[in-house]
């Protein structure tokens, strides 16, 4: 008995949220990158999770009027009645349409869900030789999303792969660099992996969460791990 009134008030507490939720749609100038849908709340319904590049200019080249760079936005839709409800926007997350080194050849923002956790995956070029992937996981959880897991590589075409990565939920830290050359007489340097515990003070929410904007120090290096 006591699971089922647990489940019917799930139920109507469900069915308010999405009652008190504004409709869905493409606003006029904006223009679909990228959706994908499954259920991140575990109510047995699927969201929608979409990402919209808008009419909104994120920066102006006076050099070359022809750079074309917008906003991006983030939304994950709940279904109601055959409406699709906005029920979280995010515009901080996303880098803009014109973001690296040669942003026409981008590849699109990717979104992927698996297991209740929504994975979002943006890659471009900093410059002719590298190239950086993030790739950021979160998850619905005490009424909210929440940062639970950051991916980063850093690749140069003939120098180096960095990768770095965060588990949240365990504290996990991997600081993995692979050092090579195209010169065949020029020394290499040491490669580099460490895996070490860090405690984060705070759970990190989606909705605050900006790549780059937050730090700590690796143990035994003088750098910052940056993410």
């Amino acid at each position: 008995m006591k699971n089922l009134f647990f489940l019917i008030t799930i139920s109507f507490s469900t069915l308010s949220n999405a009652q008190n939720l504004k409709d869905f749609s493409i606003p006029k100038g904006y223009t679909k990158i990228t959706e994908e849908k499954g259920d991140l709340d575990k109510d047995g319904k699927e969201e929608t999770v979409i990402i919209l590049e808008t009419d909104q200019k994120a920066s102006e080249n006076k050099d070359y009027p022809e750079h074309k760079d917008f906003k991006r936005i983030l939304y994950i839709l709940k279904q109601d009645h055959g409406k699709l409800k906005i029920w979280k926007e995010n515009s901080i997350l996303l880098f803009s349409s014109g973001t690296g080194f040669y942003p026409e050849y981008n590849t699109p923002p990717k979104i992927f869900i698996k297991t209740a956790s929504l994975s979002i995956t943006q890659e471009f070029n900093t410059n002719s030789r590298h190239s950086l992937t993030y790739k950021h996981t979160f998850r619905f959880q005490n009424g909210d999303f929440y940062l639970i897991g950051a991916h980063e590589n850093f690749a140069d075409t003939c120098e180096f792969d960095f990768t770095y990565e965060i588990n949240f939920s365990t504290g996990k830290v991997i600081v993995d660099k692979d050092f090579s050359s195209c010169n065949d007489n020029e020394k290499i340097p040491e490669d580099f992996y460490k895996e070490f515990t860090h405690k984060f003070q705070y759970p990190i929410k989606m909705e605050n969460f900006k790549i780059g904007e937050h730090k700590f120090k690796i143990p035994g290096l003088k750098e910052d791990f940056i993410f």
